[in-house]
């Protein structure tokens, strides 16, 4: 990691020197011409930049940059699939061939799983034919010109960011924390306390940010970070062995954390009584007091009254007056009870505005999920929980709801709005505000913890129109594991076809290389070189089929996670004419994600046909018995199918226009506009999720 690869990735920015040269333009055409192979154009000032420089000095440049370029695009590995003319050779070959060729290879595997050498691999030999060159048009992703303040704010917005960040952006904290003296980039408030938590735990010096360690809860992610866990808590850290002087650090942080501070650590009873093994509390009885006796009565089960408890005496009693007076003295919970009391009360009204007088304390990503909640809460049938964790996944349930009235959703969802845009007035002017339309389509980022690294950065549930051409090609890409011991890894490709009513159809997958006009590469069942698998989803064939959802699956047959592998990716091309060109054409590439989850199948994106859009997912499934494919998992894959296309979460278009509501005047033409939001292009697009988060979300 580099700095000029962390701007690029995140930005697609360069820093280069001024200079003083007359413009010189044939070795800059050249660079600009081979960088459109791989998908990427370069803005006017960039080129201007570069054409005033030394030659040399441009040809180490784009030495430099080229390795990054082609990663991101996935280039820079070969692809070699089992059937070299794909997929042409495919369509025309006979069934006793592609019989014979997947049985001799998977003899093969067999026999490299009893000699132990998964270096083995038998595939079937063939001449790779002339094709014909590409010959389509594909849009360029465009490479501008950056400057050192805005490499830096690239750490300030990820800092200030509300909601957390994938393990990518947390590396990317890391590389600033060694390179760069940071303390003046780390913003006033940390409002994500998981990135806190990291920062305090790889700073050299993190006494300033102590005044934002404010519960037992955040000494705890801190302790978590320190020893390399999992600051979400969804996981069980094993803490290490702490120096006198980290715990010293970490129970003085503990010892100002207030009344609340026993409750809190209650919540987390195991971890704490564990975490106290490491910090000895007993050694620094004198100097922390506070922290000794609330470990003590963890570890010896002494009573303490709760405040969750009264809660819910308050609560199961119906009396309203009762369960507001405890829940106005915490908000956020106010915020996340708030449904369920309005159905328990005696006097959902009364609650509703007691909960609006003080929801003003409560955080903007919270309200405006609550917001989005109460404005549809009776139209929803089908409700998709993401749980917490590095893990990517998702689980369903049928049915909403109990009811409540329409009058009483409405007020409580106008009233959140109306404090979301009374909040939002006391920022900076936008002046005239055009907010694109497709913007509807983009799910607002609340949370990047699970994200995997990819072309682009989008939210889970957001939609693109398919580019024009009549054939999605999927690839993946990995590579074995090594050494002796279950070194070979089979990765499998497949897209597994659903109705409109999201019943199975059929596949197109290892088992399956041809259905309809759709093809399967060939399986490839060991990659000590790196291997490939490529599937052609012809969409009319698609529709031809009875189906309409397609769900592109990428999953492990044997058995590793992919975390354990040293690479895998996989993504989607457009193509307009499919035996044209190279198989992979990195200018053809929609979107490209590095697969790195606990998990051993992973959903990238699911296609609706009809309506020719393309869904992000970006989820995962753990893998159904030892025979891990396709159709096994067709039950998940078609509850992660409908849970992705029916999400009901606040987009970016509701979010942008309650900021303009109060920071601005909307206008319907682009170019009258001061401040755009849009999709692609704009003051902040729908890929700009730092911004989302750091601007307009906190």
């Amino acid at each position: 990691m580099t700095a000029a690869s962390i701007y690029l990735r995140k930005s697609g920015k360069f820093i280069l020197p001024i200079g003083t040269g007359k413009p010189s333009w044939q070795g800059v055409g050249t660079i600009a011409k081979n960088l459109q192979s791989l998908g990427f154009g370069l803005c006017p000032a960039l080129l201007d930049r570069l054409a005033r420089l030394q030659n040399d000095f441009i040809a180490e440049w784009y030495k430099q940059i080229l390795p990054t370029l082609k990663e991101m695009m996935g280039s820079h590995r070969s692809f070699s699939p089992m059937y070299p003319n794909f997929p042409k050779q495919v369509m025309d070959a006979t069934e006793a061939e592609l019989f014979f060729n997947a049985m001799t290879h998977y003899y093969g595997f067999i026999l490299s799983d009893l000699l132990g050498d998964p270096n083995l691999v038998m595939l079937p030999h063939y001449e790779k034919e002339a094709r014909p060159s590409l010959d389509e048009f594909h849009h360029l992703r465009w490479l501008d010109l950056g400057s050192e303040e805005d490499f830096n704010a690239i750490f300030t917005r990820l800092v200030a960011s509300n909601g957390s960040l994938s393990d990518s952006d947390k590396d990317i904290l890391r590389w600033f924390v060694d390179n760069r003296d940071v303390i003046a980039l780390i913003p006033e408030q940390i409002p994500q306390k998981e990135t806190l938590a990291l920062l305090v735990a790889v700073l050299p010096n993190p006494e300033r940010l102590i005044s934002q360690i404010k519960t037992a809860t955040d000494v705890l992610r801190v302790a978590v970070a320190m020893s390399k866990g999992d600051v979400s808590l969804a996981e069980p850290t094993k803490f290490r062995n702490f120096a006198k002087r980290e715990r010293r650090f970490l129970l003085g942080c503990l010892e100002q954390c207030g009344s609340s501070m026993t409750e809190e650590m209650l919540r987390w009873k195991d971890r704490w009584i564990r975490l106290g093994e490491r910090l000895h509390p007993g050694d620094f009885k004198n100097k922390f007091p506070k922290s000794l006796d609330a470990f003590d009565v963890l570890r010896h089960n002494l009573p303490y009254s709760k405040f969750n408890t009264g809660v819910e005496v308050a609560i199961r009693s119906g009396i309203a007056t009762e369960a507001v007076h405890l829940l106005r003295q915490r908000p956020g919970d106010f915020a996340r009870r708030l449904d369920h009391v309005l159905r328990t009360t005696d006097d959902p009204e009364v609650v509703a505005r007691e909960f609006l007088a003080c929801a003003e304390k409560v955080s903007i990503p919270v309200l405006l999920q609550m917001w989005r909640h109460f404005s549809t809460r009776n139209q929803v049938g089908l409700r998709a929980f993401f749980p917490k964790g590095n893990a990517a996944k998702v689980q369903v349930k049928e049915g909403g709801l109990p009811c409540l009235s329409g009058e009483l959703t409405q007020l409580v969802a106008t009233g959140i709005r109306q404090s979301l845009v009374k909040r939002f007035g006391s920022r900076m002017a936008l002046g005239k505000v055009y907010i694109g339309q497709g913007l509807k389509d983009q799910i607002v980022p609340f949370s990047q913890r699970s994200a995997s690294r990819s072309l682009r950065t989008v939210s889970r549930g957001s939609k693109f129109d398919l580019s024009a051409g009549d054939t999605v090609r999927f690839f993946c890409w990995w590579k074995n594991i090594g050494g002796d011991d279950n070194g070979r890894v089979d990765i499998d490709l497949s897209a597994s076809l659903f109705d409109s009513d999201w019943n199975y159809q059929t596949d197109v997958a290892y088992y399956k290389l041809r259905e309809g006009n759709c093809y399967h590469s060939g399986d490839i069942t060991s990659a000590p070189n790196g291997a490939c698998e490529f599937i052609d989803m012809n969409l009319p064939s698609v529709l031809e089929m009875k189906a309409r959802y397609i769900v592109m699956s990428i999953m492990c047959f044997t058995g590793q996670s992919f975390i354990e592998m040293p690479e895998c990716f996989g993504g989607w091309m457009m193509r307009q004419n499919p035996n044209s060109g190279e198989i992979f054409e990195a200018r053809t590439v929609r979107d490209k994600v590095d697969i790195t989850s606990t998990v051993r199948l992973c959903v990238p994106i699911i296609i609706d046909v009809e309506e020719r859009k393309v869904y992000w997912a970006d989820l995962g499934l753990k893998g159904r018995g030892q025979i891990n494919n396709a159709a096994r998992n067709s039950v998940g894959m078609s509850q992660i199918g409908r849970a992705i296309v029916e999400l009901n979460k606040p987009n970016l278009f509701d979010l942008f226009l309650m900021h303009a509501e109060a920071r601005g005047v909307i206008v319907d033409v682009k170019e009258d506009a001061e401040t755009v939001f849009d999709v692609f292009e704009g003051a902040v697009t729908a890929f700009d999720s730092d911004k989302i988060l750091s601007e307009y979300l906190s």
